[in-house]
């Protein structure tokens, strides 16, 4: 009979805490977007006849209660936890943890994807630069994978392929190495991208190349919030955030960012966007289709047009010192047949910046 009684308490207590779940999950207000993984959440969907029949509403509503459930990401905490460190999974959602750097998988080299690339860069360059008298200029950022997979045992693409393949099939353009002036620590640890304060060196060897000398110092300047980067969320493992620094000097501060898409100038620096649901939108206020960072102390016979991916936001500014004019394009949110609309190419020089996780997943390239 005791065990009887167990038994029905251990059976009416599980019932209740999964009735509980279930109209906890139905009563509490949906949420909009998860800021950990920065992602919209599936919404409620549309309840009419044909999706019932279709099945489509079923398939919508079983995202919608996976993305809405309660203390979600409390449970995906508990679940990465026990899977790195109780069953030794390497990695959770195909992000790994080494040295306290976040990195996610990116294997093998995909040559397709470089060839589109590459493609799409030739296209600007028969379209626009062929018949002009430009110096031009491509370089590759390697991505963390370059200095922690291989090393830790986790499958690693062919960089040197990549690397070799990108400078023969830009045979228009020269091509700046900026390998040997990256390691491991000049990338933030919870996120893809490089850290501004690190990459000085690299910008003096990107402008040297570009015949451009850098001088100038700056100051280092901290925000107020610790950066969670967009391996954090994916991760769902317990890591400390990290500090977000930028740059200033007497030159940046005269400098001002024209936007195209908003009309508007920009500072080069937006702390609000700090605060944000993405802090490295700090650098030019994120994403953008086409901006000009306008330096009235640089040398009126130079400017530079640098078609970028996110990593020229951060080191587009210290290159600033060298031109008077830089204009930055972003080939995956405009296409390259409408830039005529905006840019006049001639006498600039002209820089092809990408990073190997864009290089290697081109599909957004128009």
């Amino acid at each position: 009979m005791e065990t009887k009684m167990k038994n029905m308490v251990l059976v009416c207590v599980t019932g209740a805490f999964l009735l509980g779940f279930f109209l906890w999950s139905l009563l509490k207000p949906p949420e909009e977007i998860s800021l950990s993984e920065r992602r919209p959440l599936a919404a409620f969907p549309q309840l009419t006849g044909e999706s019932v029949l279709s099945g489509e509403f079923m398939t919508s509503f079983e995202s919608y209660t996976l993305d809405q459930f309660p203390l979600r990401d409390t449970f995906r905490g508990i679940k990465a936890v026990t899977a790195r460190y109780l069953l030794g999974q390497k990695d959770n959602n195909g992000v790994y943890m080494e040295d306290g750097y976040l990195s996610k998988l990116d294997y093998p080299l995909n040559t397709d994807s470089v060839d589109y690339a590459l493609g799409r860069f030739r296209y600007v360059y028969d379209r626009y630069l062929g018949d002009k008298d430009m110096d031009i200029y491509i370089s590759v950022i390697p991505d963390k994978n370059y200095f922690m997979a291989e090393a830790n045992g986790y499958p690693s693409m062919d960089y040197e392929a990549l690397f070799t393949r990108i400078e023969e099939g830009a045979d228009f353009a020269e091509y700046i190495d900026i390998t040997p002036f990256l390691e491991l620590s000049d990338y933030y640890r919870t996120d893809t991208h490089w850290q501004q304060e690190n990459i000085l060196d690299v910008a003096r060897q990107l402008a040297g190349a570009m015949d451009v000398t850098l001088t100038s110092d700056y100051t280092k300047m901290k925000t107020d919030s610790p950066f969670y980067g967009v391996y954090y969320g994916q991760a769902a493992l317990p890591v400390s955030g990290e500090d977000l620094y930028y740059l200033n000097n007497d030159i940046l501060e005269q400098c001002r960012v024209y936007d195209y898409e908003t009309d508007a100038y920009l500072p080069v620096y937006d702390l609000e966007k700090a605060e944000g649901q993405d802090p490295y939108e700090l650098f030019l206020s994120g994403p953008k289709s086409i901006q000009v960072i306008e330096n009235p102390q640089g040398s009126r016979s130079r400017e530079l047009i640098l078609f970028r991916d996110s990593f020229g936001s951060s080191i587009a500014p210290l290159l600033a010192e060298g031109y008077a004019k830089i204009t930055l394009v972003d080939i995956r949110y405009i296409s390259p047949a409408m830039l005529e609309q905006f840019i006049t190419f001639e006498n600039q020089d002209v820089l092809f910046l990408y990073s190997v996780s864009v290089l290697n997943d081109s599909v957004t390239i128009k």
